[in-house]
């Protein structure tokens, strides 16, 4: 009897241990996901809290106040020209400059002048614009602090500048605001008035030219594919090279745009016309690839009722198949813009990584984007830059998250399970 059950009870606590084996492996293998989820939500969370930490900081400036009486130091101007195209040029001309310096040295003291940006006298100019009544007394206008007063405020004072910042505190002519010029302005040598609004403007142009073209470009490309494309080995050659094209490096793109549209064709360079030309080319394939794949996911039964009932090829394709593959198609368009945004490779060769004061007045003025312009600001040395990097990179993280949370919206609501 014991010989005959011996090998059923060896089998049997074989299998248990194999079983137990699965069961364990499954677990760890529960184990290591669990980690790996864990580790990015750690590394997402640590970036998050050193971008907002850093850029919280650049949304918010220093400001001084600082006292103008327009009747002891006069602006010479014609206040009938302040609508006119040139007030700017008229208004510097004027000495309004020098005005703001001698202000701030009479209000601050000694040196007064430098605790405040060279530029600040800028904003008294927008000032005045906006109301030419500000030139008939004194004024207490807040003007920004230069960018040692700035960080000093906001690290801490030290040093003789610190007991002088710690001093304006005091007196109440020191305070910190929200800092709305950074919306409003383009590029500026200057942290206390530079701003991303120029950046901004010229990335909304190169993508919205960028989907103008790769959009129906693309999505008409996948149709002629997938619907009427004969199978044959040239349509096996475009396929392995729109493949191929969606994984090459995005500067091979930049180096394309450089020879054909800056070079043979004269393309405005650095503009925001020949960046969304630039950013079409890199895209499209993608929008072929996600395309056709939406497209297969319509199942033949649709078009073959379409069929039944009357509907020539032409209709199947832009009555029934279309739309229920533009879902797909959507959402891969829009993660595929959401990639361009960021792009910064392809766009250096095409000149756009110069410095752009002004904020762009159309596709053809010189632009540049926010991956640009988050590069050349990490590149300065004034300190009071860095937060305005941080600051930037998180506008451009908004931006981004938007555009997925578009896609995986449109997603949701327009798909349809088969």
């Amino acid at each position: 009897m014991n010989r005959e059950t011996a090998p059923t009870d060896w089998k049997g606590t074989v299998m248990q241990k194999r079983i137990a084996g699965r069961y364990a492996a499954e677990r760890r293998f529960k184990l290591f996901g669990l980690g790996a989820v864990l580790l990015s939500g750690a590394f997402l969370a640590f970036l998050l809290f050193v971008m907002v930490g850093n850029g919280a900081r650049g949304f918010t400036y220093t400001h001084v106040a600082v006292p103008i009486d327009f009747k002891s130091t006069p602006l010479t101007v014609d206040t009938s020209r302040l609508g006119d195209a040139d007030a700017d040029q008229v208004i510097a001309n004027a000495g309004l400059a020098d005005i703001v310096a001698f202000a701030a040295d009479e209000a601050l003291g000694d040196g007064g002048a430098e605790l405040i940006s060279e530029n600040a006298w800028k904003e008294v100019r927008s000032e005045i614009k906006a109301d030419p009544e500000l030139l008939n007394g004194k004024t207490v206008f807040e003007l920004p602090a230069s960018s040692a007063v700035d960080i000093m405020a906001k690290d801490g004072a030290r040093g003789e500048l610190g007991a002088r910042v710690d001093a304006l505190e005091r007196d109440g002519k020191l305070g910190t605001g929200i800092h709305w010029p950074f919306f409003k302005n383009a590029d500026a040598t200057d942290p206390a008035v530079a701003g991303i609004w120029g950046a901004l403007k010229g990335s909304v142009l190169t993508i919205f030219i960028a989907f103008l073209i790769a959009f129906p470009t693309g999505v008409l490309a996948a149709l002629y594919l997938e619907e009427y494309a004969p199978k044959n080995r040239w349509t096996d050659l475009i396929e392995v090279s729109i493949n191929n094209l969606a994984a090459v490096p995005s500067i091979i793109f930049g180096l394309l745009a450089l020879a054909v549209f800056i070079n043979w064709f004269g393309i405005c360079q650095a503009s925001a016309l020949v960046g969304g030309l630039t950013l079409a080319l890199m895209t499209m394939p993608v929008i072929v690839i996600a395309s056709r794949n939406a497209i297969k996911s319509v199942p033949p039964s649709i078009r073959d009722a379409a069929l039944g009932v009357g509907a020539s090829p032409v209709q199947v394709v832009f009555h029934h198949v279309l739309p229920l593959a533009l879902p797909g198609i959507l959402t891969g368009t829009i993660i595929g813009m959401a990639r361009a945004l960021g792009e910064t490779a392809p766009l250096l060769l095409i000149g756009m990584r110069a410095f752009i004061g002004d904020v762009p007045g159309g596709i053809c003025s010189p632009a540049t984007v926010l991956p640009m312009q988050i590069f050349l600001w990490s590149d300065e040395v004034d300190r009071g830059f860095v937060e305005k990097t941080s600051a930037a990179i998180i506008v451009l993280l908004i931006v981004l998250l938007s555009m997925n949370a578009f896609a995986i919206y449109l997603r949701n609501k327009f798909e349809k399970r088969w």
